[in-house]
């Protein structure tokens, strides 16, 4: 009995074990399901057309944008839908900006990879348009040649010259007005109304000397540390040759040798945290404004530069976008920007109020990184005596030798993969003389079109748009198989062409009166590219062809070597192009001292 009694009771333990095993085992299988499925909904979160914003998600049509909710006292504006906007200048003719022009492949953009997809981490992703709304814009019509996103990108820039052009057409000129005496004077004197490099750099020098003075009326203890970094710099050890740096591309190779070590041991930067997204640390990581979000982003991940503390700050940096700020606060078809002018002051006098850094120098300590072309006028008021960083950086336009920075416009539109079909063909297989190809918006390209396009000349490739046809090269062929390439300006005296051009190793050539080229201040431009003034283009074949060979290897072979000045990296490195801006930035404010 005792035997029987055990058998039972063990064959009852044996089936209870298996019943919870069998609970625990369907349990876990739930847990796995639940888990899948959180999987999906995130992945579909990042991929789909949804956004969550105020503790509700939305599924937003195609043309729709994101609500924003800026905390100022000016009025809410409301973004229009891409109809609505078509709706609102359709008298006006819509061009291919000059960055990315029309017919031109995908390609043109630097870093462009159809096979791609864009990480929507920390970079802005724009809204997707429907192709009925593409179609209804010239040189956006669908084709089996050209992928869709070069289809979105071609809407995006005719939006963009929409808003563009009710600006430019409803500005009066008042740029004369804004120039100092010194501008004005060269610009009298020359018979051509243009500052040259050479008397760029007699202004800037003219600049440093006028702030001399107040070095005896500062004493605090960053003014000291700036002081001693300029006496460094004006007297920095001789240097011939150096490993890194190729001497005939500097005005003075010492000189910012010395300026560029100071800043990496020395410059601390503090990052105003208040203001909300999207206009203020958002930054656009793709498209043709991509340099002030690059900018952005690796300055605030920075543990060498950015100080939380800002006693022991020798700069302040705005953060905000005018990308952005655009995008978000202009009104299409009001022909004004006094709404972004005016949040931009709504921000300055919510940081002074927080803050004394600001009051204490009326912002001279402070500084702004912007590429879009209203950036000048927008900033002029407001932040007159901040070290700006613009992309469009026109002397007749205000620009202020000594105080602001010539921005380089970089276009990218894979931030995964910023460097992607960097570099070109050996000059032994470069056949072209030049090439241009673009959009036909301002003055100038006409005219260069009048003068070297179509079938004129077999050395000059000069389109308004590359012919579609078996065979032929793209965009950035042509640029890895041409002497010179041509960039002349467009609306502005800007262009991304320029930093294209050294990204193909291509000698550049700026045909873009009173331009101030990136980096002028420790860079010689004419080392490495040629200017053409705009009233020289019928004879512009003639300049290049009077160029020796060996003066053009000379010149390509300079490109190569300051091409790492104009390259972004997803991480930083020393001498490239987010140093650079950032040198450019502390150099101007140590001569302040």
């Amino acid at each position: 009995m005792l035997n029987l009694w055990l058998r039972e009771h063990l064959v009852y333990v044996c089936h209870q074990q298996n019943l919870v095993a069998k609970f625990r085992s369907q349990k876990a299988m739930k847990l796995l399901r639940f888990a899948g499925l959180v999987f999906i909904f995130i992945t579909t979160f990042q991929f789909v057309n949804i956004r969550y914003y105020g503790g509700d998600i939305f599924s937003l049509s195609s043309q729709d944008k994101f609500p924003v909710s800026i905390d100022v006292s000016t009025e809410p504006v409301s973004t229009l839908s891409g109809p609505e906007r078509l709706n609102s200048s359709s008298s006006r003719s819509v061009e291919v900006d000059e960055e990315e022009s029309t017919g031109l492949k995908e390609d043109h953009v630097i870093g462009f990879d159809k096979n791609d997809t864009v990480q929507g981490h920390d970079s802005f992703v724009e809204d997707v348009k429907d192709k009925e709304t593409l179609d209804l814009l010239p040189g956006t019509k669908s084709s089996s040649n050209e992928s869709y996103e070069k289809i979105v990108e071609d809407a995006d820039i005719a939006f963009e010259n929409i808003r563009k052009m009710e600006i430019l057409e409803s500005k009066s000129d008042p740029s004369v007005d804004n120039l100092s005496s010194e501008v004005k004077k060269f610009m009298n004197v020359s018979n051509s109304g243009v500052v040259s490099i050479t008397e760029m750099m007699n202004l800037l020098h003219q600049s440093r000397t006028s702030h001399v003075s107040l070095k005896v009326k500062r004493s605090s203890t960053i003014d000291h540390e700036l002081l001693y970094a300029r006496t460094q710099i004006e007297n920095p050890p001789l240097i011939e040759n150096d490993p890194l740096l190729h001497t005939p591309l500097y005005w003075n190779l010492s000189m910012f040798k010395r300026s560029y070590e100071l800043m990496e041991k020395k410059l601390k930067v503090y990052v105003y945290r208040e203001g909300k997204r999207p206009v203020l640390h958002k930054p656009v990581l793709k498209g043709i404004y991509a340099s002030e979000g690059w900018f952005m982003k690796q300055l605030k991940s920075s543990r060498t530069f950015v100080t939380k503390d800002p006693r022991k700050a020798h700069l302040f940096y705005l953060p905000f976008s005018s990308k952005m700020l655009e995008e978000t606060l202009y009104v299409p078809g009001s022909h004004s920007d006094k709404n972004l002018i005016q949040f931009l002051k709504n921000y300055l006098d919510m940081i002074s109020s927080k803050y004394s850094f600001w009051n204490k120098t009326g912002g001279s300590d402070h500084f702004l990184v912007a590429c879009h072309d209203w950036a000048p006028s927008e900033t002029r008021q407001y932040m007159a005596k901040c070290i700006r960083a613009l992309c469009n950086s026109d002397v007749s336009e205000g620009f202020v030798f000594g105080k602001d920075v010539a921005l380089p416009e970089t276009t990218i539109l894979v931030p995964r993969r910023p460097l992607r079909a960097l570099g070109g063909k050996p000059v032994s297989q470069r056949q072209i003389l030049a090439f241009f190809a673009g959009g036909m918006h301002g003055y100038l390209r006409p005219l260069l079109l009048q003068n070297w396009g179509g079938n004129r000349d077999p050395d000059m490739k000069i389109f308004s748009e590359i012919p579609k046809s078996k065979g032929k090269k793209s965009y950035m062929e042509y640029m890895k198989s041409s002497k010179y390439c041509i960039c002349p300006k467009g609306h502005e005296v800007n262009s991304p062409r320029v930093v294209e051009a050294l990204f193909y190793e291509c000698v550049p050539v700026i045909i873009s009166d009173n331009f101030v080229p990136p980096f002028f201040e420790v860079l010689n431009w004419e080392s490495f590219a040629v200017f053409v003034l705009e009233k020289d283009i019928p004879d512009l074949k003639n300049i290049l062809v009077s160029i020796t060979e060996e003066r053009y290897r000379e010149m390509q072979m300079r490109v190569k070597m300051v091409q790492k000045h104009f390259l972004w990296h997803s991480k930083p490195e020393r001498f490239d192009i987010f140093h650079m801006i950032l040198h450019s930035i502390w150099y101007n404010r140590v001569f302040q001292i």
